[in-house]
């Protein structure tokens, strides 16, 4: 049987669901190496969000996994020296694996790993950046340089959507070492019980004061300028409607920004972080949802995931990753990032076709099961037969 070994830093929601599917195919054994330590687990203090977070669901079952001592001064994964471990290439080689998949490399032992099992074992890799901010110049030139260097230590990318493809071509990765792995989420969790999680939406929609027939926006995410939250402001004050109302979940340095630009306006909801065992109620508040981010780093967006595994009818901005990969004019729109105009537009519209919006949801449904944990292990299985075939 083959041997995976997975380089990560923490526990992720994402993640760790598909490390336990792909595990219990019994077809590979998987062992998960967390190198940020035990500090890396649990709760965790989230500058993004402005407070303290930690997930309700499970993410260490069904799986083989070990923490590595991380001695940076500094430890997380926020900066290059806040992953530092003596022994993670001589705790690896113990396991004695058949294939390496590292993700991200921005930190010292990842990159480490990289350089040291290059040619000994097959390495594969897993990061999600894009061409979607960059900037002429000199910098530039030096980042493309480097970054060809550090890809020059991989095997397989494992490319979570189309801009991700042309961040990978663009730094010297070839066709056939790309690898479709999806951005996924657990799309089950979302679609299963609609019409319970319909029915808590629409009470608690009640308890806001909210009309059924009301159309509803909804943000979730943190208050921060890359996610640019203010957008839902601007596009408020564009359309007068009583009809159309709009929800802020989340929480941030934005917190008091966005409560008094909102200026009372009764149309305007604020919700606090909530947890992900109650997010497949909170997108149901919303009948559209919407992702305006201004960048940089919005690399991909899984909150659209979760929105379109819910049914909802989607806007982003064309500053967000998944956007070419997962939103069309069937299931919403893309619009400038920054750009207001179009979103007043689009909701004005729905405003006025609500039949157009329920086409939408149900698209949002249908294209989403593309993107599964399911398609993930099929594609982390197929490279590994096709190692197996080369053996």
């Amino acid at each position: 049987m083959k041997r995976l070994a997975i380089i990560t830093t923490h526990p992720i929601q994402y993640n760790a669901p598909w490390f336990k599917l792909l595990n219990e195919t019994g077809k590979i054994a998987v062992k998960v190496f967390y190198t940020w330590g035990r500090a890396g687990m649990g709760a965790k203090y989230d500058p993004g969000f402005g407070k303290v977070i930690e997930w309700d669901i499970p993410l260490l079952e069904g799986y083989d996994y070990e923490y590595v001592d991380n001695i940076s001064n500094e430890p997380g994964s926020h900066h290059f020296k806040g992953i530092i471990n003596p022994d993670l290439i001589e705790r690896i080689q113990a396991w004695k694996p058949d294939a390496l998949l590292v993700f991200g490399w921005s930190f010292d032992s990842h990159l480490r790993c990289l350089r040291f099992f290059y040619k000994k074992v097959p390495v594969l890799f897993r990061g999600d950046s894009t061409l979607l901010d960059e900037k002429v110049g000199i910098r530039q030139l030096i980042r493309r340089f480097f970054l060809r260097w550090v890809f020059s230590h991989v095997d397989f990318a494992l490319y979570a959507g189309t801009n991700n493809k042309m961040y990978f071509r663009k730094h010297g990765l070839k066709e056939h070492q790309l690898v479709f792995v999806p951005h996924a989420i657990d799309n089950e969790r979302f679609c299963n019980n609609p019409e319970v999680n319909e029915q808590k939406a629409r009470d608690w929609r009640k308890r806001l004061n909210i009309n059924d027939s009301d159309l509803v926006v909804l943000f979730a995410g943190k208050f921060e300028s890359k996610k640019n939250p203010e957008l839902l402001l601007k596009v408020a004050s564009e359309i007068p409607n009583k009809d159309i109302r709009f929800i802020l979940v989340g929480n941030g340095h934005l917190d008091s920004t966005l409560k008094n630009a909102a200026n009372g306006d009764p149309r305007i909801h604020f919700l606090d972080f909530q947890n992900q065992n109650l997010m497949p109620v909170v997108y149901r508040l919303g009948d559209v949802f919407i992702l305006p981010s201004n960048g940089p780093g919005e690399t991909w967006g899984l909150a659209v995931n979760e929105a379109m595994a819910s049914s909802r009818t989607i806007m982003v901005s064309d500053k967000v990753g998944c956007g070419v990969d997962l939103v069309s004019h069937k299931n919403g729109i893309i619009f400038p990032h920054g750009k207001h105009v179009e979103c007043v537009s689009f909701l004005t519209a729905l405003l006025e076709n609500r039949k157009k919006l329920a086409e939408m949801n149900r698209e949002s449904e249908k294209r989403i099961t593309d993107f599964s944990y399911e398609r993930i292990v099929r594609a982390v299985l197929n490279i590994l037969d096709t190692l197996k075939t080369k053996d």
